[in-house]
This record gives structure tokens, C-alpha cells and sequence, in this order.
């Protein structure tokens, strides 16, 4: 019939959106994957798990986290961190600590709690500087830079922890080494390692995709040497 209506050849807009979202899955799997492995050949050779073959560093980047988790427990993440800082001091392969983490309120403090915790550990109190705004990894390696006057670090956390942080440092003219704390076998060590994956891809789309790495603002607190 010459009045008869053709089927329409359109897809549904179901069928599209569909076909966008995998795309799009698709491609920030290849984006996570791609910053993994990026960041893992950065830190290449630039990682140790015994002080005794870590290079001698004027300062010690302590990565900051909880002393404890919300149920109140300690937190290992914490505990093999200090660990790791006070071995490495004593080992005589860095000669100050810069404890950086976050503080917000009275009753949350990381610097103070990982200095309290280094102290306890022996290590004089004249030896730790406190960077109170360490809110994240980048705000801690930056500020190690441009507020307290290091373009040499070793950077002591977790060896996944270590590797971004060593990645991100490089890619400001930062000498960056890692000492690996003991790593964390439970279900929240699982849990950290995939905030670890988003992390990082979201770490490589602000400095490699959209260059947005604002420089630290402040009063200069330089380490002596």
C-alpha cells in the first residue's frame, strides 16, 4: 500500500545509551589499567624492604592515615608506618621525619598522632616536623617541596602507597626513593588496594590529562640540612 508506514530503522535511545556506557566502561578500564602499570615501571628499582640498602636521605616522608579505624580499632596501615619511619631513622639513613597528614577539629590530628607515636618509638621530638596540611598524597609530596625546601625524599608507607607517591614526585622534579612498612593482610587491606586503582587513574587524569597541579601556598618552613 502506497499509505503503509515503513518500520523505523532508528535504535531505540536505550540501545544507545547502552553502547556509550560500555564505551565508555571500557575505556576507564584502560585509563585505571594504564596508570597502574605506569606507575608501577616509575617506581621501578626506586622501592626497599630492608633500611639497610636505602640510600641516605636528609628527610623521611611519613605518609599520613588514622591511628585508628571507626570501630575503634588500631590501625596496622598506621602501626607498620611508624614501624618502618623509626627503623629507618635509626638505621641512620635519614636524618629528620616530616610527618604529613591530615587534622581537622581537636579531636583528629595525623601529624600529631604519628608524632607522638615516632617519640615513643625513639625518635627525639627535635627530629620530627609536623606538616598539618597533608590532606592528600599530592598536598603531602608537594608540600614536602615547596613549603619545607626538599627536592629529595625517601617516602615511607605502604609499597603501593609508595609507588604513586613516587610517580607523583618524579613528575615534579622530585628525587623520590621508597621504604616499604610492612604490608596489611586483611579485608580492608583489599578494600585500600581498590581505592588504590581509582586513585591512581584519577591521579594521572589531573596531572597527565588535565595538568591541574596547583603549587602549595605558604609560609616556607624549611628542614636544616
Amino acid at each position: 500500500m502506497a499509505n503503509s508506514i515503513r518500520p523505523s530503522l532508528r535504535r531505540p535511545t536505550g540501545h544507545r545509551f547502552a553502547k556509550y556506557s560500555l564505551l565508555l566502561l571500557a575505556f576507564a578500564l584502560l585509563w585505571a589499567l594504564s596508570a597502574w602499570r605506569l606507575i608501577n615501571h616509575s617506581a621501578r628499582d626506586r622501592t626497599y624492604t630492608a633500611a639497610a640498602s636505602v640510600p641516605p636521605r636528609q628527610v623521611g616522608l611519613v605518609l599520613g592515615c588514622a591511628r585508628q579505624l571507626a570501630n575503634g580499632r588500631a590501625n596496622a596501615f598506621f602501626d607498620n608506618r611508624i614501624l618502618a619511619a623509626a627503623q629507618l631513622y635509626r638505621a641512620g639513613k635519614v636524618r629528620y621525619l616530616l610527618v604529613s597528614g591530615d587534622k581537622h577539629g581537636t579531636g583528629y590530628d595525623e601529624p600529631r598522632d604519628m608524632k607522638e607515636s615516632l617519640m615513643a618509638a625513639g625518635v627525639p621530638a627535635e627530629r620530627i616536623y609536623c606538616d598539618e596540611s597533608g590532606f592528600t598524597t599530592r598536598d603531602s609530596v608537594l608540600r614536602a617541596r615547596w613549603i619545607f625546601g626538599q627536592t629529595r625524599l625517601t617516602i615511607i608507607s605502604q609499597e603501593f602507597h609508595n609507588q604513586r607517591a613516587i610517580w607523583l614526585a618524579r613528575q615534579h622534579g622530585i628525587d623520590a626513593i621508597g621504604f616499604t612498612a610492612p604490608e596489611v593482610a586483611s579485608y580492608g587491606s583489599f578494600l585500600t588496594r581498590c581505592r588504590e586503582v581509582a586513585a591512581r587513574a584519577n591521579l594521572m587524569l589531573d596531572v597527565i590529562g588535565l595538568r591541574s597541579t596547583p603549587k602549595p601556598t605558604g609560609q616556607k618552613l624549611p628542614i636544616p640540612p
